[in-house]
């Protein structure tokens, strides 16, 4: 009867091992990794057979499927815990050389699974195996974002759609979603890995058929001057399923980037153009120079003027009237999608509105300079011409430049010098009037960088004590879009100068009490 029961254990262990093997193949992890699963599913179900407070252990030959189990016990000289101590004299009966300190082992006899010992290690080889599937498709995809790849659609959840890429699965979200694009199931789709994120339900890839960098990558893909490097997009700006912008520049001067992207009749372009569901894409050629870059993202509309404001990264372009609702195209769009290509702020006007506007800002200068340097409105308009606009350049050019203009001379120039100093004073003691009606301390107004006019703005806003000034962060004080002080210029380093010689009182009290502590301790 000796010869079947071997050949059952035999059997038993071909079978775990094959089933190790199939595991591991199946779910393309580390076949160590399934065989440790095992290791501890029967570690499990031998604690609740010998019972759980044992150190049992459990180790499985990958080769022969040979299975030992043993318990680990401690020798010490008055054991305490009978389940993982041992005193050094039944010590010496496991292990003929044992000493106290020693960890010694303690063999144990195969163990029958029953339904629930099954259960329980099935379910901690499910979950072992699972969770190494896990970081098997985390390390597989991290490290491929902004790769496209190609899946089949499996489902659609809330809007979402989850694609399975062969031995994972990722989702396209609704707003990384070509608008109006229906995907079906069983539908095979091309999108980009936008991220993946490692969390408890295991690794997410989020996929995008939305973003413009997967349109670079399509290029990429139909071009082979931009896989090769010779042509690079420098800028993408997309409205998805409608229409998109693309600046390109060439490294090679031979080559024409705009025709190179378009191909033989437009064979290039279009394989994008259906990828992306007739999505209209024009190819602009990309200029360092920020306002050839502008004309040419506005096509096919014609530009007339540019005109660049640094400081607020913004542009006022001019077109001729005809050209106004090709420039803004249908709901702005066009406007829009050349600001983003640019990344500055473009606003669209006619030659009849700059003019007026023009014409406006001269009115209004010539009126301030008739008025603070009473003077007749020719000579207002005169100094507006020749391109000063405030009190300030009045005042502190050259007396040489003002002297130079037609019909001037030395004397008219410092006497129109000496009324604009006049006048920004009559404005400075004006606004400190209006600052301490305010409340705001002194102490505000010896603060470097700080003028009458911004303490009255900073008093309207209730800012009126240096306390109140070290409170703020620099964005709140000198933000271009929604600073106290916007409309001064500061930039961000003035602003923080600014708050920092507000907040310098603190310092100086911390010091002067620590001080303070410092003589109360010591020895009289």
């Amino acid at each position: 009867m000796a010869q079947p029961a071997t050949a059952t254990v035999t059997a038993n262990r071909a079978e775990l091992i094959a089933i190790a093997d199939a595991v591991a193949r199946e779910k393309s992890i580390d076949r160590m990794i399934v065989i440790e699963a095992m290791e501890e599913a029967i570690q499990r179900a031998a604690r609740a057979r010998y019972g759980s407070e044992n150190d049992i252990r459990a180790k499985l030959d990958p080769k022969s499927g040979d299975l030992r189990l043993w318990r680990v016990l401690e020798v010490v000289e008055a054991p305490e815990d009978f389940f993982k101590q041992v005193s050094e004299k039944d010590a010496l009966k496991l292990q003929s050389d044992a000493k106290l300190g020693d960890f010694i082992v303690d063999p144990l006899p195969p163990i029958e699974f029953g339904r629930i010992a099954a259960q329980a290690a099935k379910q901690v080889i499910v979950q072992k195996v699972r969770d190494a599937e896990r970081d098997r498709q985390y390390e597989e995809y991290k490290d491929r974002v902004n790769e496209i790849i190609t899946g089949v659609v499996k489902r659609a959840e809330f809007g979402h759609v989850v694609v399975d890429l062969g031995k994972a699965e990722g989702v396209i979200r609704r707003d990384q979603q070509i608008p109006r694009e229906m995907l079906r199931v069983g539908d095979r789709v091309r999108s980009l890995i936008l991220s993946v994120r490692r969390e408890p339900r295991g690794p997410q890839i989020f996929l995008s058929r939305a973003a413009g960098e997967f349109m670079k990558k399509l290029f990429a893909q139909e071009v082979p001057e931009i896989y090769d490097g010779v042509i690079e997009i420098k800028a993408v700006a997309r409205d998805p399923g409608s229409r998109a912008k693309i600046g390109v520049i060439s490294r090679d001067s031979s080559i024409d980037p705009v025709g190179a992207c378009v191909g033989m009749k437009g064979s290039r372009v279009q394989a994008v153009v259906q990828e992306l569901q007739g999505e209209k894409i024009d190819i602009i050629p990309w200029s360092p120079d920020v306002a050839t870059f502008v004309v040419n993202a506005l096509q096919p509309a014609e530009v007339a003027k540019v005109v660049m404001d640094e400081e607020d990264n913004r542009i006022d372009v001019v077109v001729p009237d005809d050209q106004l609702s090709l420039a803004i195209g249908r709901r702005g769009q066009n406007v829009r999608l050349a600001s983003q290509l640019t990344g500055r702020q473009i606003d669209i006007m006619t030659e009849a509105d700059e003019s007026e506007r023009r014409q406006k800002e001269f009115t209004e200068k010539s009126a301030m300079f008739e008025s603070e340097l009473d003077v007749d409105e020719t000579l207002a308009q005169l100094l507006v011409a020749e391109g000063f606009s405030e009190l300030e350049e009045v005042a502190y050019v050259e007396t040489a430049e003002l002297a130079n203009i037609e019909g001037f001379d030395e004397d008219l120039a410092a006497e129109l010098q000496n009324r604009a100093t006049e006048a920004l004073e009559r404005r400075e003691t004006a606004a400190r009037d209006a600052r301490r009606a305010l409340g705001v301390e002194d102490a505000l107004a010896e603060i470097d960088g700080l003028t009458e006019a911004m303490l009255v703005v900073l008093g309207q806003k209730g800012i009126k004590t240096l306390d109140d000034l070290g409170d703020l962060a620099t964005d709140e004080l000198v933000a271009k879009r929604d600073g106290l002080l916007k409309d001064f210029g500061l930039s961000d380093e003035d602003g923080n100068n600014i708050i920092m010689a507000a907040r310098k009182h603190w310092f100086e009290d911390e010091d002067a009490a620590a001080g303070e502590d410092a003589n109360a301790d010591a020895p009289q």
